[in-house]
């Protein structure tokens, strides 16, 4: 390929690069649930997309507005001050705002020592 083509490529392939996904951060109030059944339904291990929760593993729930910032089913965020990344598998409440809650399996000690926190959270959003 000459080379005013192989830089016109590699300049294209730059850009669309770009106009890919970005990280997104926000700051979000960050509590925590369990699957105990005073916490929840008659489903304690059922999310609201139907995914079924397993003590373990790292998902958390969203408060509803945050769908539409891209905190859809299946999307993964970090949480700060905590390690890994973690799968939104539920949606909380409609009366809850900028709010996320950590599933704790069914530790609930491990949950009241959580408490409230103010947390950033960070995940991959397409650029507008």
């Amino acid at each position: 390929m000459p080379p005013v083509r192989r830089l016109a490529v590699l300049s294209i392939a730059a850009l669309c690069a770009a106009c890919g996904d970005d990280e997104r951060a926000l700051t979000v109030t960050a509590t925590a649930y369990t699957s105990s059944p005073g916490e929840t339904d008659d489903t304690p291990n059922i999310a609201a997309w139907g995914d079924t929760l397993v003590p373990g593993m790292k998902a958390i729930a969203v408060s509803r507005d945050l769908l539409d910032l891209g905190l859809v089913q299946g999307a993964e965020v970090t949480i700060e001050g905590l390690d890994g990344r973690y799968v939104v598998l539920d949606k909380m409440h409609p009366r809850w705002n900028q709010k996320i809650d950590i599933y704790m399996g069914e530790n609930v000690k491990k949950a009241r020592a959580w408490g409230r926190r103010e947390v950033t959270i960070r995940w991959e959003g397409e650029s507008k």
